[in-house]
Parts: C-alpha cells; sequence; structure tokens
C-alpha cells in the first residue's frame, strides 16, 4: 500500500512538473522584440515612423508595398537604415484582429510625429508607404 502512495505522488509530481515547464514554453511563443516596449494582451505595435505595423505574437511587419500589405518576418529593403531601437513605437491597445491596418488612416493621422527624424534623414522626397490618398502636402506641420 505504501509504495501504491510513492507512485501516485510521483506520477502526480512527475505531470505537474510537466504541464508547468510546458506552460513555460508557451509564454515565451510571440514575446515582445527587444526593440518594443513590453505588452501583456496587445497584439500589435504601430511604427509611425515608417507607417507600418508590428504583429507580435507573429514576430511579423506589415508593411505597404504597391498598395498592397505584406506580413515579412523582417522590413524591406528600402527601411534597411531605420534603427528600430532609437524609433518611435506605439502600442496598440485599441485594436483586437488580423488586420491593423484597416484603421490605418485613422492611426497614420493620430500618431503622425512632426519631428520624424528619419524621414528629414531620408530627405523627405517621397512618400515610402505607397498611399496616393496621403501625400506629403496633407501632413500636419507642413506648410
Amino acid at each position: 500500500m505504501k509504495t501504491l502512495k510513492i507512485i501516485i505522488l510521483g506520477t502526480f509530481l512527475l505531470v505537474f512538473s510537466f504541464s508547468k515547464a510546458q506552460v513555460s514554453v508557451n509564454v515565451n511563443i510571440g514575446a515582445p522584440p527587444v526593440w518594443g516596449p513590453t505588452v501583456t494582451t496587445e497584439e500589435y505595435y504601430y511604427l509611425p515612423d515608417i507607417n507600418s505595423y508590428y504583429d507580435i505574437h507573429q514576430s511579423q511587419f506589415i508593411y505597404l508595398n504597391n498598395g498592397v500589405w505584406i506580413r515579412s518576418r523582417s522590413l524591406p529593403r528600402r527601411y534597411r537604415s531605420y534603427n528600430l531601437n532609437a524609433g518611435h513605437v506605439v502600442v496598440l491597445n485599441d485594436y483586437h484582429g488580423r488586420n491593423p491596418y484597416s484603421r490605418y488612416k485613422e492611426h497614420k493621422v493620430k500618431y503622425y510625429k512632426s519631428d520624424n527624424n528619419w524621414e528629414k534623414s531620408r530627405g523627405n522626397d517621397k512618400h515610402h508607404d505607397n498611399d496616393k490618398h496621403h501625400g506629403k502636402g496633407n501632413k500636419k506641420g507642413k506648410h
């Protein structure tokens, strides 16, 4: 009888430790990148400097390319000089779903920064998001 109790207790401890280890692995999946703020339930960042999004759970950037939203593990070549560690990052706590860009026009206006140093360093001669409806004449603070 004593042996049976030890076996049951040992099995219980083994199952408990396995389930605890499994939870730890799942928690680390979809962790925020080192350049982003720590979040708990949020799913996306908006990067107003480059008018792009970052899907935290899928570890993917979402950006416009010739009028089509693209998901990729890395930013496109046109943003190769953009420093994610120094860039402005907005945690989108008001959107849950698969397509944060469905509110792109709202986000672009709401989170616009007039001191966009990255765009200034690029000469601000092109609008890199290929959104024909938002030319540089529509930006706040420009005269």
